[in-house]
């Protein structure tokens, strides 16, 4: 491991973020929130004095690359370092005086998970609501990417941090420097935000919270500023704005790509974009007829304006709430649960396993299914007409052994002796760890659309936090950094 590349890369890292954490400063000083004023200037100073320390060390710019095991370990390093200082802010404040509440939170924000601890929103200063749904925006495209995106840096470092922190099975470029793709897709990114904070101030959203919730929803994320959420604003038009936007969300970018430079018709026969809408429309479907036969809501139309809502919501990993699914029959609960692993598409900011994963897994099971009964026969795995190749395949079938064993260690470490948790049955314990890692926010029981996780222990929380940072990430690189190779010398 260069440890000097270490040391100044995350040095430019958290020059970067102290730029960031300028505009909540700003807006603190305008709104007389006098406490965040001095938490965001502490934060400001720590990230100064890493990046000062980053520059020192700076490494010649021949001995900048890095191997792909130590990539995904410095990216797994660094969603841990910028989550411990982004929480300084709130701690310093005592906006949540507890440093892992505000660690939880801030993981949560950046992760674009949305999880909870705060049981009184409206109560924090609204700088402090700014910068949590701004640690949601960046993390959703990815910080390093962004970094990727605005300095110089050689292609072959650039790709070992990409393949780290870029979701989904595969990796690949937009075109043929991993910068420039990295422009594109934030320039996607951005211009997307500001459309839709653009329309739901024609839906009569107050600005601040227009950005806040266009924040949440680009990433994802699904922090509001509101106690009651998207429900407290009751406009139709804000719901139908917000579930299109969730799903376009979870859409990969690079379709968009595609559209924009004319291959419409290629975009639009994405496997992966087909399978996606036809699981939301066929879970809405189901939900929207089981509510009705159960008179949960008074007529077809509200029962489809909820069930079309919070579908998108789950399923994209958004985890904005209108309605109290908690509450629903138990076959809507299991199909949310359900549409909660599955998530959106890769390269998209959903979290989940994602689409394409369950692509692969259905089409491999169902080539060994046929050369069972046929064994001369071979068959190659395509998505899209290009040929899925083995290590692939292996690759996704190894991170789902990977994805089931870490939500029922969690599930057991968080019911771990009566104070490990205290929001309650196996219930809410199980869906708060699918909640987490599939980086949704929402679950079921006590920690559902009108709960919190404020309950739960201290160990708990990190438990938790920890699952956040896996499912963001998609695993290797948090379990890399407890890994000595990745941390070596070179020779």
């Amino acid at each position: 491991m260069n440890y000097r590349l270490v040391i100044f890369v995350f040095g430019e890292l958290a020059l970067i973020l102290a730029a960031l954490m300028c505009v909540p400063l700003f807006m603190s000083l305008g709104f007389n929130e006098n406490s965040a004023a001095i938490g965001f200037a502490v934060a400001i100073a720590v990230c100064a004095g890493i990046g000062i320390v980053g520059a020192i060390v700076r490494p010649p710019k021949d001995k900048r690359d890095l191997r792909p095991s130590s990539g995904f370990a410095i990216c797994g390093l660094f969603w841990v370092l910028i989550s411990m200082i982004g929480a300084l802010p709130f701690c310093v404040s005592k906006a949540i005086p507890n440093y892992i509440d505000a660690l939880f939170e801030t993981v949560s924000g950046f992760t674009t998970t949305g999880s909870s601890i705060i049981p009184a929103v409206e109560s924090i200063p609204r700088s402090l609501l700014f910068w949590r749904a701004l640690t949601q925006w960046i993390g959703g495209m990815g910080v390093l990417v962004f970094i990727i995106a605005i300095l110089p840096r050689s292609d072959k470092m650039s790709t070992a941090l990409a393949k780290a922190e870029i979701p989904g099975p595969q990796f690949g470029k937009l075109v043929s420097k991993l910068r420039f793709t990295s422009r594109i897709l934030y320039a996607i990114y951005i211009g997307m935000t500001l459309m839709l904070v653009a329309i739901l101030c024609i839906c009569k959203m107050p600005v601040f919270d227009a950005f806040c919730h266009a924040f949440s929803t680009a990433s994802t994320g699904g922090f509001s500023v509101l106690n009651g959420g998207i429900a407290a604003y009751d406009s139709i038009g804000i719901e139908v704005t917000l579930t299109i936007f969730m799903i376009l969300f979870s859409v990969n970018f690079n379709i968009y790509y595609f559209i924009l430079i004319g291959h419409v018709f290629k975009a639009l026969k994405s496997e992966e974009l087909i399978c996606m809408l036809c699981i939301y429309l066929g879970v809405v479907a189901m939900v929207t007829a089981n509510l009705c036969t159960a008179h949960t809501y008074a007529n077809f139309g509200e029962a489809l304006r909820y069930t079309s809502f919070n579908v998108a919501s789950v399923m994209s990993t958004t985890g904005f709430g209108t309605g109290d699914f908690t509450t629903w029959p138990v076959l809507s609960q299991v199909l949310l649960v359900a549409v909660m692993c599955v998530g959106g598409s890769a390269g998209s900011t959903a979290g989940g396993l994602k689409v394409s994963r369950l692509l692969i897994l259905s089409k491999s099971s169902h080539i060994s299914l046929k050369q069972t009964l046929s064994p001369r026969s071979v068959r190659a795995l395509k998505i899209d007409g290009k040929v899925i190749d083995e290590g692939t395949v292996a690759n996704v079938r190894n991170f789902l052994i990977l994805y089931v064993a870490i939500i029922v260690i969690s599930t057991a470490l968080i019911s771990i002796g009566s104070k490990a948790y205290a929001a309650g049955n196996f219930e809410t314990n199980f869906s708060a760890v699918i909640a987490c890692f599939n980086n949704i926010g929402p679950g079921l029981g006590s920690v559902g659309p009108y709960g919190n996780y404020a309950s739960y222990s201290i160990f708990a929380k990190i438990v938790l936090s920890v699952d956040m940072l896996l499912g963001r990430l998609e695993i290797l690189p948090i379990l890399l950094i407890f890994t000595p190779k990745s941390w070596k010398k070179p020779n």
